[in-house]
């Protein structure tokens, strides 16, 4: 017996050593395990990573985009915020029937009267739908347990209700999937409002998640639209992509604590970091010159039935750009701002190109103005190695430089251009001519928004190296963008100083400007002074006597110089018919320029359709012309600091010298603009005072379409009749023709739109 239980007692030691052993063994393996995890592997830091992103994550607060704005502050593009209400129907905030069937019915009536889109009923019933879709109670479990407690226990659930009764004994299923409950996106001064309404005052808790997105919307439509730009899934282009950066701004974020699925909650001092919203961008554009310049060159593209066109304005002075139109047809046959033309065409120009050969011949060749050559009547004529030159009308036969530019000869300068540059083989002289002096080699400084590199030879290792000097002289063989050739004319306008186009102004926040542009000199003189007076005189010719005549003959208003051009498209040929580029680019007032003003458009030979360059682009000018002269009655003139005022030119009808005898009685005030080293005077009075002799048509009609209220009332007011007007914008009907007999106290009804 005692061999017996040593043997038993021995067993169950071992047994106790054994489990001993397999103890000190797992301890053993759990503190090498803890040693592991704590000094020598990832899993600890994976692991709380792993559960730290189930429960925080880090929020990217959007900056709002920065607004493009006109050059008076008017938004051509900005950004608004969208809010949207995602309900979490499954919140224990809603888990009370009752106090969510009243909630919810309140709400559902005041977001009807608001919306105004369907019934309060509509509401309510949605509502409780998404409400027993994502929150439901199932499977009871036993009941016994509620008979097994003591009375005191049932009275308290029975005063609690039999829905407290029923959340205890059935399991919870909940959906927090988010529900929008808005019929629409709704901007911030909705959402002040909408956010007082039940529930969404977070009167039962939090309940829903506020979705904000951030939509950019452009409120003058298509106006200017190439211009403005566009970055997204639609392209990337214009002023939204050249300065998408400051646009933008920088992105805050935040650190976010999931409540349920689809809600998050801030948490306090977990790095916050607010968003910095991106810069306006304020452009040079006028609003109204704008529209204008859209309405006028739509309106002539229809008329014509043309391909594109388009239309700048500029200012001479700065080189701002006061418009920009562009305009291409769209499968329909309307037009729209499919494409910027004015900067990414590069096409031959046609005769407008004769400037760059004016200048070549007067001040590099040294040519005399009053050099005679025989036009043969608009005969084809042989000049060098190219045949069949002739110009496009009849008339002439031998005439000196003016009469040439005037009526835009191309034999006078193909011989011209020939007998000094080819003769002689100084083709190279005259290509760097081009490129080193008038600088129409280059680019003006816009290539961030799309502009298009010139063509212009530096390289006469060609097959006909004399066709093509030729066929320069009048604008074939070279390609230059509108906006080049825009630049190249406002040079002439601006004393010879070639400056680069400017289309934005500065970078602002709020009130604070905190970069602003100036344009850059290209060239400070292109041309001497005697050969500058000798251009500007033949261009002021070409509109008495020449190509522009029928638009800017009469003079008594304002004095324009300008040039047209018609190129046929010789990279066309794939396509039926022919087809032709029409220009004309013009500056005034021609003694002392403020404008530049160009409209180029390309159109097929119709019948009945024009296509020169004068009748195509011509009333598009004219319009421009005629309405920045319309809009500024004031004075203007260059003015010396501490010097006397002069005024060479009233931009509106009526005798000047009559004008500047009765400003000076008046003491204008004047100011000086720093930038454009130009002043202006203004005469609060004038409307008071009584002129009667003005010989520029007081007794006619003038034509106030286009203007303003304002100037229209000004303008036929002074001319003692009583107006009426409708609408509001600028006029587009008068009831009395433009040019027709007045007589004062007569009745004019004009319409604005």
């Amino acid at each position: 017996m005692k061999q017996e239980r040593s043997k038993i007692k021995s067993d169950i030691l071992l047994r106790v050593r054994l489990l001993y052993v397999l103890f000190i063994l797992a301890g053993g393996i759990v503190l090498l395990r803890l040693v592991w995890v704590q000094l020598f592997s990832a899993e600890v830091a994976y692991n709380a990573d792993r559960l730290s992103s189930r429960i925080f994550t880090e929020e990217t607060i959007a900056a709002q985009r920065g607004s493009i704005l006109s050059r008076d502050g008017e938004p051509l593009a900005t950004s608004i915020f969208r809010y949207q209400a995602a309900f979490d129907f499954a919140s224990p905030g809603l888990d009370s029937l009752k106090t969510f069937h009243e909630q919810a019915d309140s709400l559902a009536k005041l977001l009807a009267a608001f919306f105004k889109d369907k019934p309060a009923s509509a509401y309510a019933r949605k509502f409780r739908e998404e409400h027993a879709r994502r929150y439901r109670l199932v499977n009871p479990r036993d009941t016994s347990y509620l008979r097994s407690e003591g009375w005191l226990a049932r009275m308290l659930d029975r005063l609690r209700g039999e829905e407290y009764i029923r959340r205890r004994i059935y399991d919870t299923i909940r959906d927090h999937t988010p529900v929008n409950i808005f019929p629409r996106e709704v901007d911030y001064a909705e959402w002040e409002v909408l956010r007082r309404y039940p529930l969404l005052n977070w009167n039962m808790g939090m309940v829903y998640n506020l979705v904000e997105r951030d939509e950019r919307i452009y409120p003058q439509g298509e106006l200017a639209r190439r211009t403005i730009g566009l970055t997204g899934d639609r392209g990337n282009y214009g002023i939204e992509e050249a300065y998408r950066d400051a646009l933008a701004g920088r992105d805050g974020r935040a650190m976010r604590q999931r409540i349920a699925r689809g809600f998050y909650g801030r948490v306090a001092g977990a790095g916050h970091e607010d968003p910095v919203d991106g810069y306006d961008v304020v452009t040079t554009l006028d609003l109204d010159l704008q529209d204008v310049a859209d309405k006028a060159l739509r309106r002539q593209l229809e008329a014509q039935n043309a391909l594109w066109g388009t239309t700048i304005v500029m200012e001479t002075r700065t080189g701002e750009i006061l418009a920009m139109a562009n305009l291409g047809r769209d499968a329909d046959g309307s037009f729209s701002e499919r494409e910027n033309y004015a900067l990414g065409r590069s096409m031959e120009p046609g005769s407008t190109f004769k400037l760059a050969t004016m200048l070549t011949l007067l001040d590099d060749a040294g040519m005399p103005v009053s050099t005679v050559y025989d036009t043969h009547n608009g005969d084809p004529v042989t000049v060098g190695p190219a045949r069949n030159i002739r110009d496009s009308h009849r008339g002439d036969h031998e005439i000196d430089f003016r009469r040439a530019v005037a009526s835009s000869s191309n034999v006078y300068f193909a011989k011209a251009m020939w007998d000094r540059y080819g003769i002689t083989g100084k083709k190279q002289q005259y290509s760097d001519y081009l490129h080193e002096e008038l600088h129409l080699g280059q680019t003006v400084g816009l290539e961030m928004l799309g502009e298009r590199k010139p063509s212009i030879t530096t390289d006469w290792k060609v097959p006909d190296p004399g066709v093509m000097l030729v066929k320069m002289a009048y604008g074939y063989r070279v390609r230059l963008a509108p906006i080049q050739m825009i630049t190249f004319y406002n040079a002439i306008a601006n004393d010879g100083k070639m400056i680069s186009p400017l289309l934005v102004r500065e970078l602002r926040r709020g009130d604070r400007v905190v970069e602003r542009f100036e344009s850059r000199t290209i060239a400070s003189s292109i041309c001497s002074r005697s050969t500058l007076r000798t251009v500007r005189e033949c261009l002021q010719a070409v509109c008495t006597e020449g190509t522009a005549s029928a638009f800017f003959r009469d003079t008594t208003r304002v004095r324009v110089a300008a040039k047209t051009g018609t190129a046929q498209i010789t990279d066309a040929r794939s396509r039926e018919g022919r087809y032709y580029l029409g220009s004309m680019i013009a500056f005034f007032p021609a003694d002392a320029p403020r404008y530049t003003v160009l409209t180029t458009i390309e159109t097929r030979a119709q019948a009945g359709k024009a296509y020169y360059g004068g009748p195509l682009a011509g009333p598009v000018v004219k319009r421009m012309v005629d309405y920045i002269c319309n809009r500024n009655y004031d004075w203007y003139g260059r003015v010396e600091r501490d010097g006397p005022r002069r005024y060479p030119e009233r931009m509106k009808g009526g005798d000047i010298e009559q004008i500047r005898r009765v400003a000076d009685k008046l003491s204008p005030r004047t100011s000086f603009d720093e930038r454009t080293g130009w002043g202006r005077a203004s005469v609060d009075s004038l409307s008071n005072v009584r002129i009667t002799s003005l010989p520029d048509g007081r007794e006619t009609m003038p034509d106030v379409r286009g203007m303003g209220l304002k100037d229209a009332l000004f303008l036929l007011e002074s001319r003692g009749l009583r107006v009426r007007f409708t609408g509001q914008g600028t006029v587009t009907q008068q009831s009395i023709s433009a040019g027709a007999r007045i007589s004062p106290g007569a009745t004019v009804a004009i319409t604005l739109k």
